[in-house]
């Protein structure tokens, strides 16, 4: 009979079973179970033969196996899954049980969870998990948040399994009471959507613009993982981009050009509606997925609407270089939109969270890890309460001197008919930025005529309205102020 265990995990799907290997590669025992139990014995007869795993078929036996307080991790399809695995696990459990979420849950069913949980005399923790099948078995990087009163209970297992970064430090820490673990992770997945944009953007480019093969580029991939784009994106779309089918020709030519989703890009550009915050990068991400997707319309809208064709006329190892500065400042702007969501969620949902520490969370095991992180840790380390990342003066000073190349980039990618939203949307984000006057003038203007909803003045304080009767048929009447 094995000791009882010290964590439990339900779920051993691909990312279930490498997380309980991975737990148990550092010395901890592990109960397992699957809602199809015959996965459990395949499992336990099969890649965890002869290791420290407790196989349970059915939950009653499953909690009975574990050390207390219960540590219970599901790995489970995001929604009423995990719902219904809560109200299972409610009868079995006794207080300050834990029940952990690692699956991609919205944070708002989070924060929903972790109130009702503690009001069952239980602890609850929503972890984003990062790093996809191999960072679950090697060392993923980990956002818990919750019960504050969980952590010390599940923090000694949480950090020897996640990735380290070169000095040992742990790529897992505390994140924040109720969803903001899930939050992170939301918001990390956003991030991840405009990483792959933006390389999928210049991708489009060499292809279409400089006719360069998936070989060419596979070089151009290599150089650029060795430099200050260096990531673990960068490096994957290298490797395939080299990746040749069984007639020797490149697989990536042969994979239809439909890309899926599974939500978390959306929920961030949603958020961010919702929160104010100009997401405009990653909103320009997940609407590329989506058009992409209405491929036979598509076609039809190729054979019939003439656009112009791409005719590169100048120094194609110029224009590379100026791809590889295009790429890097929109890098900048979409963790400058990312970490401006954050702090305003922060302020929305009173979290205190460590801005510097996120950055270290996602150096190693995740997948955008790069060494581009390292340098966010030190802008919020020597500054805590940075308002914008383009405050701090080396992404202030490497935008600046990226931004004649991007903007090259991007007005040749325009004359030549090849689409690029990522690239222009974090270019007309970075000219409004820096902007102290936009157009809203006219906006409000415009929304004052039409709906009497006034309008602040600039020979006056803030906080002071004003309505015009534009028409002089509209009276002194003018609607209430509020924002949505």
């Amino acid at each position: 009979m094995k000791e009882k265990a010290d964590i439990g995990l339900i779920g051993l799907a691909v990312m279930g079973e490498n997380l309980v290997l991975n737990m148990e590669s550092k010395g901890y025992t592990v109960a397992v179970y699957n809602r199809t139990v015959e996965k459990v014995d395949t499992f336990v007869n099969g890649r965890g033969k002869g290791k420290n795993f407790i196989g349970a078929r059915s939950l009653e036996e499953f909690v009975v196996s574990l050390k207390r307080p219960r540590k219970v991790m599901m790995l489970v399809k995001a929604g009423k899954p995990v719902d219904d695995f809560i109200e299972k696990l409610i009868p079995l459990l006794e207080p300050d049980d834990i029940i952990i979420d690692g699956g991609n849950s919205h944070f708002p069913d989070t924060v929903r969870r972790t109130k009702y949980a503690e009001s069952k005399g239980l602890l609850y923790v929503g972890a984003g998990v990062s790093g996809g099948e191999e960072g679950a078995l090697k060392g993923p990087s980990m956002m818990p948040g919750g019960s504050p009163e969980a952590w010390i209970h599940v923090k000694k297992i949480f950090q020897d399994i996640a990735a380290k970064v070169d000095d040992g430090t742990p790529c897992c820490d505390w994140v924040g009471e109720d969803g903001a673990g899930h939050f992170v992770k939301m918001v990390h997945n956003g991030i991840e959507y405009g990483d792959m944009q933006i390389i999928n953007e210049a991708y489009h480019l060499m292809k279409e613009l400089l006719g360069m093969d998936a070989f060419e580029q596979h070089e151009v991939f290599k150089k650029w993982s060795t430099g200050k784009l260096d990531s673990y994106l960068i490096e994957i779309t290298r490797d395939i981009l080299a990746y040749k089918d069984e007639d020797g020709n490149p697989l990536v030519e042969k994979i239809l050009d439909t890309a899926g989703q599974k939500g978390t890009g959306k929920w961030a550009a949603v958020t961010a509606l919702d929160l104010g915050i100009p997401l405009t990068l990653i909103g320009e991400s997940v609407f590329s997925r989506c058009l992409s997707a209405q491929k036979d319309i598509r076609i039809k809208a190729s054979k019939t609407i003439i656009g112009k064709k791409p005719a590169f006329k100048g120094d194609k190892q110029q224009f590379i270089n100026d791809l590889e500065q295009a790429i890097y400042a929109s890098k900048i702007i979409s963790y400058a939109q990312g970490y401006d969501l954050m702090m305003e969620a922060a302020k929305e949902y009173n979290w205190n969270l460590n801005y510097g520490g996120i950055a270290l969370m996602w150096r190693g095991g995740c997948i955008i890890r790069s060494v581009f992180l390292g340098d966010i840790e030190k802008a919020f380390r020597n500054n805590p309460k940075l308002e914008n990342l383009l405050f701090d003066s080396f992404f202030k000073n490497a935008v600046e001197t990226a931004q004649e190349s991007w903007r090259r980039v991007c007005a040749t990618a325009l004359e030549n008919g090849i689409p690029v939203p990522a690239l222009t949307s974090a270019l007309s984000y970075f000219d409004g930025f820096r902007n102290d006057r936009l157009p809203a003038n006219l906006l409000q203007a415009q929304r004052d005529y039409f709906g009497a909803h006034q309008y602040e003045r600039i020979d006056k304080p803030r906080g002071e309205f004003f309505h015009t009767d534009w028409t002089g048929r509209g009276g002194s009447t003018a609607s209430s102020m509020y924002q949505v």
